[in-house]
């Protein structure tokens, strides 16, 4: 079948395309408007934004050490470990001591957000569902100041050599790395919280700049992660402790990958919602969610589209 793409036109003469099949689901979602607002997220080159990795360094630290450069940044309101660079390329960052002996890590602010409303504790016995290639987890070690357990699972073999890696450049000497399938492990595993940041088509991510699009974005794409995503969030239920918390993200925008997939196990009565504070990222745009207390990010300037839900388990 002939790949289509929907053209839009813009009053600076801009042509703006996504597939067609996309855009419809943009469509039937959010309306025109919004949809017109997401592509136009498509089409925005974002800074580059990381983090200070406290399990080596603290954030005055390389903020002292930027200065010293005359690298220019911003803070960011909703996490003092993040900064948003001004005046540097990836290139120049990735030539830096701090970055090479893991000081800083390279990442999206979006994809931030999910250890941060995980909010991982001393002693707390943690899974990583998808891990690779380690932001999160690294993330989250960090954000327990190196005192959480942490499970991180990684079913292809090169990917998990990778976030092994990471993990060691990191200095994130408290995670077990499974090659393992997380949708195959045994449920004699127990764990207190639960991160399944689920592989998803990357509909908040894309970037109509993207000349190989037509070949990766496609429809058989959104179907293969819906069915992944709702049986990896099965085993999360089965391993979650009764009446404890886990997060499910996607970079995905489409309510099929999102809340669909929650709404299932919601009516089955396995879990409920734990509100979000939305108010904490005030510098993001927020698209609607049909799931109240979820978490949808417009893909902007400076974040990619994401959803974040915070679940308890019944």
């Amino acid at each position: 079948m002939k790949y289509f793409h929907y053209a839009i036109f813009h009053k600076n003469n801009m042509i703006k395309q996504i597939p067609d099949f996309l855009y419809n689901l943009l469509l039937k979602q959010y309306g025109e408007e919004l949809t017109d607002k997401i592509i136009d997220g498509y089409s925005l080159k974002r800074p580059i934004t990381l983090r200070a990795n406290t399990l080596k360094t603290n954030i005055q630290n390389i903020k002292d050490i930027f200065d010293s450069l005359g690298f220019t940044y911003k803070e960011v309101s909703w996490y003092k470990d993040a900064l948003v660079m001004e005046n540097v390329s990836e290139e120049q960052i990735k030539d830096l001591e701090i970055y090479k002996n893991g000081e800083i890590y390279l990442q999206s602010l979006s994809s931030m957000i999910p250890p941060i409303i995980l909010s991982p504790k001393e002693d707390e016995n943690i899974l990583d569902m998808a891990a690779a290639p380690g932001g999160k987890t690294t993330q989250m070690l960090a954000l327990s100041q190196n005192k959480a357990f942490i499970t991180a699972c990684e079913k292809n073999k090169i990917r998990a050599e990778r976030l092994q890696y990471n993990l060691n450049k990191q200095g994130s000497n408290r995670v077990n790395v499974m090659i393992k399938d997380a949708r195959q492990l045994d449920n004699f595993f127990s764990f207190d919280k639960i991160l399944l940041d689920a592989p998803c088509s990357g509909s908040g991510t894309v970037s109509i700049f993207d000349k190989k699009l037509e070949t990766t974005f496609t429809e058989d794409l959104v179907n293969r992660s819906t069915k992944v995503q709702s049986e990896l969030l099965k085993k999360a239920i089965t391993l979650l402790k009764s009446g404890h918390e886990m997060i499910y993200s996607t970079c995905s925008i489409l309510s099929k990958e999102n809340e669909e997939i929650l709404q299932k196990f919601i009516d089955m009565k396995k879990i409920e919602i734990f509100p979000i504070d939305t108010s904490i990222f005030s510098d993001a745009i927020l698209l609607p969610v049909s799931i109240e207390g979820t978490l949808c990010i417009c893909p902007t300037k400076l974040y990619e589209g994401f959803f974040v839900a915070r679940i308890k388990k019944i």
